[in-house]
Parts: structure tokens; C-alpha cells; sequence
């Protein structure tokens, strides 16, 4: 967990420079925060904080905002896991989908599958879903943690896993 999080506070620190020097498509990103919706780009430049960029990944990663995203990566949060699991075509799998993770994981335990979480909603996919995650379902994390997201046998697996997949989404570059 602390490589993941050491990687998006060294994300945010380029996001801030790219603000201070200006470049637009930066400037464009945190102006997506209310609170600095009204500002012009140079007013951003001097107003915007370290803390208003690590707000801005977050949110671009699925979470609520920077506590969301350490509390879910950290494994403290599991009620609500954001939405970066869930993907841009990700609807075009078939998914059994569950409010309750009780059901959630007897299902996959009949059916196989991954468990995996939206929100406060759990669902079970296939090995085709996670490759459009952009993870490999071969990983043999996947088995350290039970295919099992939301309680994993190994939270260190899933860490590595976080980690993964959070590389692969912020590998566009930050002013991007």
C-alpha cells in the first residue's frame, strides 16, 4: 500500500509543478474542483496546493477524494470502494451483480469467477473483464487473494495488484 500511495503523492507533486509552469492541460484538471471552478489559470497557479492535486487524482482514479482513496487502498474503507474497478467497457461483460457481499461471494463461490466491487455493490466477473481492467487474470495474486477483492486472503496481494492498475491508469502523462 505505501508504494501505491508513495507513487500518487509523486504524481500529484509533477501535477503541481506542471500548475505552477502554467501548462494548460494541468490547469484544466484541477479547475474540475469546485473550489477553484472560478479561477483564472494564472490565479490557479499561484492559489492551487499540493492537497488540491492529490484531490484531482483521486477523483480521476474513482474515489471521493484523496482520504477516500488512502482509506480504500490502505484497506481501512470496505464499504465503498469507488469506481476504479468498474472500468470504461466494463458493461459489456456479463457480470452477476450483488448488493449484498454475503451473496456476492457465495455466488462466485458456486460459479468462480472474480470478486470484485463498485461503490457499496459487488459483482462476480470473468478472466476477459480483468484483462479489459488492464490486468493480467493470470496474475498469481488473483489466487493469493482468493479472487476475492473485497476480503482478501492476502492483502498484500491485493496491494501489488492496486498498484497495477493504478500505474496503468496514470501513465498518460500528468498534464493529460
Amino acid at each position: 500500500m505505501a508504494g501505491v500511495i508513495s507513487y500518487l503523492k509523486a504524481q500529484a507533486r509533477i501535477l503541481h509543478r506542471h500548475i505552477v509552469d502554467g501548462e494548460s492541460a494541468a490547469v484544466v484538471r484541477v479547475q474540475r474542483l469546485a473550489e477553484l471552478r472560478d479561477y483564472t489559470a494564472a490565479e490557479i497557479a499561484v492559489h492551487a496546493r499540493r492537497r488540491h492535486c492529490l484531490a484531482v487524482i483521486a477523483n480521476e482514479l474513482g474515489f471521493h477524494g484523496w482520504p477516500h482513496a488512502v482509506a480504500v487502498l490502505s484497506g481501512k474503507e470496505t464499504s465503498d470502494f469507488g469506481t476504479l474497478l468498474y472500468p470504461t467497457g466494463g458493461e459489456a461483460h456479463w457480470n452477476i451483480w450483488s448488493a449484498s457481499y454475503e451473496e456476492a461471494k457465495a455466488i462466485r463461490g458456486q460459479h468462480g469467477g472474480y470478486l470484485l466491487a463498485y461503490r457499496r455493490h459487488y459483482f462476480i466477473t470473468d478472466r476477459y473483464f480483468i484483462e479489459t481492467l488492464g490486468l493480467s487474470p493470470d496474475d498469481p495474486d488473483w489466487e493469493r487473494i482468493g479472487r476475492d477483492w473485497i476480503k482478501p486472503s492476502k492483502m498484500d496481494a491485493r496491494s501489488r495488484l492496486y498498484e497495477q492498475l493504478i500505474r496503468r491508469h496514470t501513465t498518460r502523462p500528468a498534464t493529460g
